[in-house]
This record gives C-alpha cells, structure tokens and sequence, in this order.
C-alpha cells in the first residue's frame, strides 16, 4: 500500500548514479522529492526528470531536495543523468526495498515502479503523495505544493 500524507517517510541509504551512499536522514532539516520513476531513458521519465532540471533553480531557493529513484543499475541511471544534464542524485533501488516501503511496487518481483512520489517535509514527515503523475507538469506541481499552493 503506498504511503500518505502524515506517513513518516521510512529511512534508507541507497546508491546514487555517482556511485556514492546517500541516506534520507541525512537531508533532515530540507524539504525533499523523492520521485520514483519506472525506466531510465525512456520517453515520460525522460519528461519528468527534465521538469525537474528545468525547475532546479526553484528548488534550490526553496530548499527541496530532488531524488530521483529507479529499479535501475548505477550504469544505467549515470547515462540517463549524464544525458539529460540532471543535477540531482537519481537513486539505484536494484533490491526494490525501497519502492516496497513506499507502496510504488507491490513486491519484490516488480519489474519497476509505478510512477509515484512523495514530498517530505524537513522532519521526515510526508506532505503529499502523488500516486497520479503527468510527467509534463509534475515539477510545476510540486513546487505549488511546496509553497502551500
């Protein structure tokens, strides 16, 4: 079941496409969106993720933290940053743990995630889950969010 609003987002460190461990925890004190996406390099991840590129300077000022994350390997998704000029870490859940602990896969047989995200609040706690994402606009969504839109 995918996690709500008012949920506390649960804690992981998982590899990003640099190869490095980053820890959720590690961001309290920011806003942060974690936005799973089913495929890197493919048409609507390749969207969504330039909506957020787009919009990186707006959620630097205001302090969010972009996380992408992906059933992906490290290779793959270091391509798909590389490619599209991608600022943020895009995370490699290759076990589905994570997706699992979300709700955006039903076990750890799924091929990929659903297209869902959540954006965290600087304590952990989640301020809203988008289980329906249009990857064209969902930057500009979140960011309304964000500002209590």
């Amino acid at each position: 079941m995918m996690l709500k609003a008012g949920d506390t987002a649960p804690d992981f460190t998982l590899t990003t496409h640099e190869g490095k461990p980053l820890t959720l925890s590690s961001l309290r004190g920011r806003k942060v969106l974690l936005w799973f996406y089913p495929m890197a390099s493919t048409p609507g991840c390749t969207a969504e993720g330039r909506g957020f590129r787009d919009q990186q300077n707006y959620f630097d000022e205001y302090n969010i933290q972009v996380l992408g994350i992906s059933f992906d390997s490290v290779e793959d998704n270091a391509a798909f940053a590389e490619r599209n000029s991608f600022k943020f870490p895009l995370l490699c859940d290759v076990d589905r743990k994570v997706g699992l602990a979300f709700g955006a896969a039903s076990d750890l047989k799924a091929r990929a995630p659903a297209r869902v995200s959540f954006l965290i609040g600087e304590n952990g706690v989640i301020l809203h889950a988008y289980d329906r994402v249009n990857p064209r606009d969902h930057a500009g969504q979140v960011l309304v969010d964000a500002l209590g839109g």
